[in-house]
């Protein structure tokens, strides 16, 4: 296994869709293996391909389910989420805010979905099924949207997106080329160890 790079805000690869998976052979399941490594390392609760620079339609999950009681660790691959339908509400800043491992050392508030639906494939090619609410389709909704070529930041609503204008400009966000490598950069979210920030 190995740990790659996550591309930052700004890199092309995070800002198109993803292509669907075809092969189910031995190198998605070598891809599929680094990203948990990655993962894991990051202190992250997701990731999707194309954060590490590969477009294609997989992201991985590795995180609490406070509804379920239990932990969530899984692979999606060419997946399709049906959400319920957002709240009209503010987002609430300490109980509704993301931050992404592709958006480094910040965080905003974002309205979602409380419950989901996802529908796809494992590594073996085996069809799988998910449902989830709370914090846990959070997750499902931020890494979904990674593979639709959006981001978190780009769902902001007014406020928060003047917010996240200012700040993309003093962290120098939104060039292609930029990157931070888990386990031996410093962690830009000030991690001792794994927690429920998003990816």
């Amino acid at each position: 296994m190995a740990i790659h790079p996550i591309v930052v805000y700004g890199e092309p690869v995070l800002h198109r869709k993803a292509d669907p998976v075809v092969d189910f052979d031995d190198d998605l399941r070598t891809l599929v293996a680094d990203m948990f490594e990655t993962l894991k390392v990051s202190n992250g609760v997701g990731l999707a391909a194309p954060q590490i620079g590969v477009g294609k339609q997989i992201f991985v999950y590795d995180a609490d389910d406070e509804v379920e009681g239990r932990r969530r660790r899984g692979v999606f691959i060419n997946p399709i989420l049906t959400a319920s339908r957002i709240p009209d509400s503010r987002p609430h800043p300490d109980t509704e805010s993301e931050g992404c491992l592709s958006v480094p050392s910040l965080d905003f508030p974002l309205k979602r979905a409380n419950k989901v639906t996802v529908n796809g494939f494992d590594e073996n090619g085996e069809r799988i099924s998910l449902s989830a609410e709370g914090w846990f389709a959070r997750i499902m909704q931020h890494e979904f949207d990674h593979l639709q070529g959006t981001l978190y930041v780009d769902r902001l609503d007014k406020r928060w997106a003047k917010k996240w204008t200012r700040a993309k400009a003093d962290f120098g966000y939104g060039v292609p080329g930029l990157s931070w490598l888990p386990g031996t950069d410093p962690d830009p979210f000030g991690h001792e160890a794994v927690d429920e920030d998003l990816d």
